[in-house]
């Protein structure tokens, strides 16, 4: 088989920031969540119901775990994921190709706030721990909509900041101390520090599913994950609303 390559597009962000850690990126996802991000990925594949033969997005790819899960969990699924990372989609790739995957796992080089793809043209489309870095929100969950079909879903699952109880307390201290210290010690990258303020400035759940809403997106779950560090939030476009109404 053929060794796939990163289709690069010049409307993709830089992704700088991510490149400086790409290399240790899985290592420390791993480390700081002790090891329970993967059961959240698991939950957002699940969440997709995906048909047989569908069309998957996943922005914000990074190093392409998800759109991994996706395709081992629905071997007859295409997979196209996107970054603006190069750094990051150059260890996806290894990944794919030593899954034997490059036949139906693509990596390019993207922006979420502008899709390079037709209207209606994913069964679904999802985005993980990705959505807090983009600077449009509402913008690339627009993009979201408009790209997936009439019954399709869209996922975001992203990081919060747990309130109020000990394990709220036990969970911020986690991530306003000791994650950028644990980032920036195995990684040799202060990057890490940015986590912290990123999720402390993510709105909360409810206000989050407001955005989704106005982006032309309908409700169907707001998921609380492991005491709230977590949410996951499953919707569906709504289709044929005039463009006003979701602006």
């Amino acid at each position: 088989m053929a060794t796939a390559e990163i289709t690069r597009s010049p409307r993709g962000g830089s992704g700088e920031m991510f490149d400086a850690i790409a290399k240790r990126y899985d290592l420390l996802n791993r480390l700081m969540s002790f090891g329970i991000d993967r059961r959240w990925r698991k939950l957002l594949v699940d969440a997709l119901e995906l048909p047989r033969g569908g069309r998957a997005l996943d922005l914000a790819t990074g190093t392409a775990d998800v759109a991994l899960a996706i395709a081992a969990r629905h071997p007859s699924v295409s997979i196209l994921g996107t970054d603006p990372s190069t750094g990051m989609l150059a260890i996806g790739q290894e990944k794919i190709e030593q899954a034997g995957l490059g036949n139906r796992v693509r990596l390019a080089v993207g922006d979420a706030q502008q899709v390079e793809a037709e209207d209606d043209s994913f069964d679904a489309a999802c985005i993980s721990f990705g959505i807090r870095n983009v600077p449009d929100r509402p913008r690339a969950l627009r993009e979201m909509a408009r790209v997936v079909k009439k019954g399709g879903r869209v996922a975001v699952l992203e990081l919060s900041e747990p309130k109020g109880g000990l394990m709220g307390a036990l969970a911020r201290f986690h991530v306003h101390t000791l994650v950028p210290r644990m980032g920036a010690l195995l990684s040799g990258a202060k990057e890490y520090r940015y986590l912290q303020k990123s999720i402390a400035s993510f709105p909360e759940a409810a206000e989050f599913a407001a955005i989704l809403r106005g982006a032309g997106l309908e409700i169907l779950q707001v998921v609380p994950l492991t005491f709230g560090v977590a949410h996951l939030y499953v919707a569906t476009p709504r289709k044929g609303l005039g463009r006003e109404t979701v602006r």
